[in-house]
This record gives C-alpha cells, structure tokens and sequence, in this order.
C-alpha cells in the first residue's frame, strides 16, 4: 500500500470514526439528567451541527471526490449510528415504565429515509466545506455555509418550538444563534482584513518610480 493509499484510508477511518461519535452523542446526552446533558443534546441533535460535519469534512480534504465521498459515508454512518442507539436504548417518557415501551417500533421506518437523506445531502455540503479552501472573496460564502444554516435553524426552532422546549434547550438555541451570527461576522471580517493587508502589502512592496 502506497502513502496516498495510507492517507486515504485513514482520513476515511476518520470520517468514519468521528461520523459515529457524532451520531452518540446526541442521544446519549440527552439521556443525562441535568442541564448540561440538555444542551449538549441540543447542540448535536440539530441539523446544522450534522451540516457543519459534512462541511468541516469536505473542508480538510484537497480533493474534492474525496469532500464528496467521505462527507457523504461518514455523514451515513453516523445517523445510522444515532438511531440505533436511540433503538437500543430507548428514552423512557416520564410516568411510563421500561417494558411498555416498543424500542423497536418503526426503527426501519426513520432509519431508512435519513441514512438515505445523509447519503444524498453529505455530498453537496462536503462539496461546499472543499470549495470554502477557496482563499479571499472567492471561498467567503461558502465559509458562511453553516453559519447560516446555525441562524436559519435556530430562528425556526425558537419562532416555532420555543414555546414547548424546556428553558435548558430554548436557551441553548439562543446562544447557538448568537454564535452563528458571531462566526459570520469573524470570517467577513478575516477576509477583509486579509484583502485590506494584501493590497497595502503591494503598495508598500511597489517600486520607487521618480516622476519624469
């Protein structure tokens, strides 16, 4: 086996790897019972934080059939990973007991469309986070893919859930709105920094030209 052969396949272990670990930790947070399992819960069970996987993916690899495939296998495996464990060990609703749950009921019914869902979808946000290497105004708007995927979720959940979520959860999706807006405004004013940087770097770099 080559080192590209090498490379290859452990950046696709890793994907696969940190894909799994992302599909538990949702689920097994939310089965803590304090405030912090709460929002860690929240963090990793809404879909901007899957997009920003596929995307940060996508975003490492050079090549961008590598962003595609690996975004795409890894995203797959780790909603296939969420609801099996969610199957295995099921949340209990409060005032019911453990045996009168069906753990397994309809499992094959959600698994199947998401797992098909994250194998479409990975591709196309892996692809984003690839081109967001772009350097300067070129990448910037796909470097502001998962912010704004962050803010758009987060505003639809409070505008619509806010009012059913528990405080620990409507809270957190505040902040994660909050941070969403803070990145954006990081990485627009990184680039323009940088583009401001380049050109006075040129201007001091240019050549003394006596006029005639």
């Amino acid at each position: 086996m080559t080192n590209s052969q090498r490379a290859r396949f452990s950046a696709a272990a890793a994907s696969i790897g940190s894909g799994v670990l992302l599909g538990l930790t949702g689920p097994a947070a939310g089965k803590l019972d304090d405030s912090a399992g709460v929002a860690v819960s929240a963090v990793f069970s809404g879909g901007w934080s899957w997009a920003c996987y596929a995307f940060v993916v996508g975003y490492l690899r050079r090549s961008k059939l590598e962003s595609i495939v690996f975004s795409s296998l890894g995203l797959t495996v780790g909603v296939t990973a969420y609801y099996l464990f969610k199957y295995i060990s099921p949340v209990v609703p409060p005032g019911l007991d453990a045996g009168a749950v069906e753990p397994g009921e309809g499992i094959l019914d959600k698994i199947l469309p998401w797992t098909m869902g994250a194998l479409v979808l990975g591709a196309p946000v892996g692809l984003l986070g690839n081109l967001a290497r772009v350097p300067m105004w070129g990448g910037l708007l796909f470097r502001l893919t998962v912010p704004f995927i962050a803010f758009y979720e987060t505003s639809m959940r409070l505008e619509v859930e806010a009012s059913t979520a528990d405080p620990v959860t409507a809270m957190t999706w505040g902040a994660v709105r909050l941070v969403a807006c803070a990145a954006a405004l990081a990485l627009a004013g990184h680039t323009i920094w940088s583009w401001w940087y380049g050109r006075r770097g040129v201007r001091v770099g240019k050549p003394f030209r006596p006029e005639r």
